[in-house]
């Protein structure tokens, strides 16, 4: 899996950033320990996960 960076995430809409969401977690659970496949994956939930917190509604 390759890295997703913010600046790709920018142009995606919500519904896509949570499918992208669940694929990655998917790659994430399929990778194989201390890979490069792993590391990835998980820089790149990070990143989704940091995109949709802030487009969170604030209260």
């Amino acid at each position: 899996m390759r890295l997703i960076t913010r600046f790709e995430l920018a142009a995606k809409n919500i519904t896509e950033l949570r499918g992208l969401h669940k694929e990655v977690f998917n790659a994430l659970a399929r990778s194989e320990p201390l890979s490069l496949e792993r590391a990835n994956a998980l820089a790149s939930l990070e990143n989704i996960e940091n995109e949709l917190a802030s487009r969170a509604p604030c209260p």
